[in-house]
């Protein structure tokens, strides 16, 4: 019976060992929540201030996109119709197509954004239930008459 021979190692070089990285890479969803300012992203105030910071110094046509973005956001969340006009012609004069092109939507609905910033009013629920309602209409397409649809639906309630 032949006996083998211990397997010699070829080489003694230890490889390095592998660390988790001190924070996930951003992606543009990250990104978004990062300028939004969600306190979901799992990030500390500072880091996110840091974050941003250093996104704005990597080029000027993504620190106009962020300072955009942060105003528009400010002025959403803090109700300053006053400051809409000047916002408006900013992003419509703004290199950036896509700010120039969603100023250029707001500025044709002006009168429905002005309002949304100045009454309290909100049809988001009513928007929600037609939504709902839609949707299980696609799912009973063809399959039901209208009664089974509105049993359907009001079951759901």
């Amino acid at each position: 019976m032949p006996r083998f021979k211990k397997r010699q190692r070829l080489s003694t070089v230890r490889l390095p060992k592998i660390v988790k990285p001190s924070r996930k890479p951003l992606t543009p969803y990250s990104v978004t929540w990062l300028i939004l300012g969600s306190s979901d992203s799992g990030v500390s105030e500072s880091e996110r201030e840091e974050l941003v910071v250093s996104l704005k110094a990597q080029s000027p046509s993504l620190r106009e996109g962020i300072e955009l973005a942060e105003n528009f956001i400010s002025l959403i969340r803090q109700r300053q119709q006053e400051e809409l006009d000047t916002w408006l012609t900013v992003a419509y004069n703004s290199i950036l197509s896509p700010f120039h092109r969603f100023a250029k939507s707001l500025l044709e609905d002006y009168n429905a954004v002005k309002a949304a910033l100045t009454t309290p009013w909100s049809n988001g629920p009513v928007e929600g239930q037609i939504n709902r309602l839609k949707m299980l209409k696609r799912q009973m397409y063809g399959r039901a008459k209208l009664d089974l649809l509105t049993r359907r639906f009001l079951l759901q309630i």
